[in-house]
């Protein structure tokens, strides 16, 4: 689970951290990868066996083509409306989830028969970790060339002024849109490799909670950081998955360590590291 939404987290920080974008419609993405998912095998068998490659490119490029979508309508915006757009597409996708029972099942959602097998049995939880990690460090690093690049450095050159890059000559409506689309591709990865980790998908994966979820992890690891999202949701999955079977008061936790994080850490878990730095100097 950590791994799957450290994929989405990071997928967020891309326009959060390096192009100054908050979203809050990222589980839109993860939903749409996730449906997909679940409609080809349950109807068609797609993806119980070698299928489940193709399957992964068919979520990445479900995931791209809602983004292209969606950021018609979003980059047109900045800030505070940029954030409500995001958050009021994202609640279109749960809408259309919720109440097209006849291809999602409604409330109920959609059960999948099982995992792929072709050579190696996914069923088996530890080969499907594997199989995730892999994913996860393939997606860190295709991110992590895409932030080093000239286009990511555009990113960075966005975020901190917009109107310098305009003067400069740079077209900084389609820099947005290109990482407004890179974003909801691998937020269609995520949401493929959910589908078969979960083994249901409801509309309750695209709630604007899990949109929230996303974006608190990408803060809570420290934005502009990428792997910083992926701690992020560590901390929260360890926390909601394992100290809510402790305490019945792990909500207060979870919250108490946003609060602290954003009062005192503001670069995130990762910036722990620079504040010792300065504390010593």
């Amino acid at each position: 689970q950590a791994l799957v939404f450290g994929i989405l987290a990071m997928s967020l920080d891309l326009l959060l951290g390096y192009t100054g974008l908050p979203s809050l419609g990222q589980a839109a993405y993860l939903g749409v990868g996730a449906y997909l998912t679940a409609i080809l095998t349950t109807r068609y068998g797609f993806g119980l066996d070698w299928t489940f490659w193709i399957l992964i490119v068919l979520g990445i490029l479900i995931g791209a083509a809602t983004a292209a979508f969606f950021g018609l309508f979003a980059i047109r915006a900045s800030g505070v409306y940029f954030l409500m757009i995001t958050l009021a597409l994202g609640q279109c996708v749960w809408g259309l989830a919720y109440r097209w029972n006849s291809l999602t099942g409604g409330d109920n959602g959609i059960n999948l028969p099982g995992r792929p097998k072709f050579g190696i049995d996914l069923a088996h939880d530890m080969t499907f970790f594997y199989v995730v990690l892999g994913f996860f460090v393939a997606t860190l690093g295709a991110l992590y060339l895409i932030v080093k690049s000239p286009f990511g450095r555009s990113l960075v050159g966005i975020r901190e002024s917009e109107l310098r890059m305009r003067i400069l000559g740079y077209n900084t409506w389609l820099h947005k849109y290109l990482a407004f689309i890179v974003a909801g591709s691998f937020g269609g990865l995520a949401g493929v490799l959910w589908a078969f980790l979960n083994g249901l998908v409801s509309p309750e994966d695209v709630v604007l909670t899990t949109s929230v979820d996303a974006l608190l992890m990408a803060v809570l690891g420290g934005p502009g950081t990428l792997i910083g999202g992926a701690i992020g949701a560590g901390v929260v999955v360890f926390i909601r998955e394992y100290l809510s079977t402790v305490v019945g008061w792990w909500q207060y936790v979870l919250g108490g360590v946003y609060v602290l994080t954003i009062l005192y850490l503001p670069g995130g878990l990762m910036g722990i590291p620079e504040r010792i730095r300065q504390r010593r100097a």
